[in-house]
């Protein structure tokens, strides 16, 4: 299973790198960051304001169609008591969202209403990191003939304003629950515990500088760790193209490949079960601040 999983990976990187090394042939200022910079193929301008459809939004329509679409295929005729790989998958990523991260992190009194987004958050986002790694003929900036899109990998969580977004939503769920749990002088008061006087402006300080780094840290960390994953994959496949040599094929792509891996079989999964996981610690601790 291992060896067959290894003759898919090499050869799914193989595939993508063909175009790439054609398109060497006729451009030799190989710039792999151009891969993850957000451009238009068609746009509406309102004011200071551009709407189109990119990239990025086509892989975030195809996050939403797998996520839903997936979900109702399964459900269609009713849930079966003896499920087969593809109910028992979901039945898996069910259980692990409700036992890993909506119980280990909401209160029971909000189990019932914020685990549905805890558990989409975690479903969406790992959705998007999987077919993150499948090469797509999407990329416009190395076309394969002609009018033709070349083959890319593309993360839409290696793209700033996807994890932003999500993080200011989840941010502002936390802040609006804590308040209508607790009020807004005492969900406030809390965040400041029993200390002298003198150190209360220090922790309200404290306190104010962790709310802002909590936006930080959940979108960057998701960002981050996805844009050097795919940039890495792509500058190994990159050596042949910056090297113009074939020889170096046999070592960058094998080295791809770990890579590819290591990112789809790990750090997929566990940055979309810390994002859910943490927005699930950030919604509870706002319900029941002083738990």
């Amino acid at each position: 299973m291992t060896r067959r999983l290894g003759f898919i990976v090499a050869a799914l990187i193989g595939i993508l790198a063909l175009p790439a090394s054609a398109f060497a042939a006729a451009e030799t200022n190989f710039q792999p960051v151009e891969e993850f910079i957000n451009q238009y193929w068609t746009s509406i301008t309102f004011g200071p304001l551009e709407i189109g459809i990119s990239k990025l939004v086509v892989y975030l329509w195809l996050g939403m169609l797998v996520s839903v679409v997936l979900t109702l295929w399964i459900v269609r005729g009713g849930l079966r008591t003896q499920p087969g790989r593809t109910q028992t998958v979901v039945e898996l990523l069910y259980t692990f969202s409700e036992t890993n991260i909506g119980q280990s992190t909401l209160p029971k009194a909000a189990f019932a209403r914020w685990f549905p987004y805890v558990a989409s958050l975690f479903v969406f986002i790992w959705t998007l990191n999987m077919i993150s790694f499948i090469p797509l003929p999407l990329d416009t900036h190395n076309p394969l003939w002609g009018p033709i899109p070349g083959l890319t990998i593309y993360a839409a969580t290696s793209n700033l304003s996807v994890t932003l977004t999500l993080t200011i939503l989840t941010i502002g769920i936390s802040h609006v629950e804590g308040i209508r749990a607790n009020g807004v002088v005492a969900y406030f008061r809390s965040w400041v515990p029993p200390c002298p006087p003198a150190l209360k402006p220090v922790l309200i300080i404290l306190e104010v500088l962790s709310q802002v780094l909590r936006v930080i840290s959940l979108s960057v960390r998701l960002f981050a760790n996805m844009l050097a994953g795919h940039l890495l994959i792509i500058m190994c496949i990159g050596f042949v193209i910056l090297l113009g040599k074939l020889f170096v094929a046999p070592i960058a792509i094998p080295i791809a490949v770990v890579f590819y891996i290591f990112e789809w079989g790990l750090v997929a999964s566990l940055q979309a079960y810390i994002f859910a996981m943490l927005s699930g610690i950030y919604i509870g601790s706002a319900i029941e601040p002083h738990h």
